[in-house]
């Protein structure tokens, strides 16, 4: 169990937590994809590994936590400093260019930000340890969005008929849309881009699905 002490005081259980979720974000990783970096089981880092099963306070350990820096190339002086970010202000998530988020590796298997080229920003809220950014560039999505613009995209929140969403296919491309339709077999999407229209494809051919919850207008 971890339990460090700066400035005469003990770190919680959620400073601890939090500063491992930064620290990820720092490297342009999720949780999991640090974990999986560090040469842990990618769920080490994750939410439902926090507590145990009848609600006790789970902690990371020493050599996880170690492992973790080394992976991150970061310093156990960095991940004191990451402790004291006050979790109100916010927290930093991965960004990327949204002309970027099509490259191969951009994305693991499950639509989580993985490999390089991932940057970081702070955003006023990110409950999901999963979100990350996306930065518009151009203006093939106005009026919804306009060149510079960043979105924030929520993996883990529910996806409904009319809300914005991100969507990777199974052949690479990304698109920025608004969902018209889902079925267990098929999708309907009304693309932003206007130079497109309305678009329906195969459940199957759909990598994953991911809601805009944020915008920087």
């Amino acid at each position: 169990m971890v339990k460090q002490a700066k400035a005469q005081r003990m770190l919680t259980h959620d400073q601890i937590w939090g500063a491992l979720d930064r620290l990820a974000a720092r490297a342009g990783l999720s949780p999991s994809g640090l974990a999986k970096r560090a040469g842990l089981d990618p769920t080490t880092f994750n939410k439902s590994k926090r507590v145990t099963s009848d609600g006790r306070a789970r902690w990371p350990s020493t050599e996880s936590i170690a492992k973790a820096l080394a992976a991150a190339e970061s310093s156990i002086e960095t991940f004191a400093r990451l402790t004291e970010d006050d979790a109100g202000d916010g927290r930093t998530v991965p960004l990327l260019g949204l002309a970027l988020a099509s490259a191969t590796g951009a994305f693991d298997d499950k639509g989580l930000p993985s490999g390089k080229g991932w940057s970081e920003i702070a955003l006023p809220t990110a409950e999901d340890i999963s979100a990350f950014a996306l930065k518009i560039s151009g203006d093939a999505l106005m009026p919804a969005y306009r060149d510079g613009d960043v979105i924030l995209v929520s993996p883990d929140t529910p996806v409904r008929k009319g809300d914005r969403v991100v969507v990777k296919t199974k052949a690479g491309e990304v698109m920025v849309a608004t969902l018209k339709r889902r079925t267990a077999k098929a999708i309907e999407l009304l693309l932003l881009d206007a130079a497109q229209s309305g678009r329906t494809m195969a459940a199957g051919d759909v990598s994953w699905i991911a809601r805009i919850v944020w915008a920087s207008q």
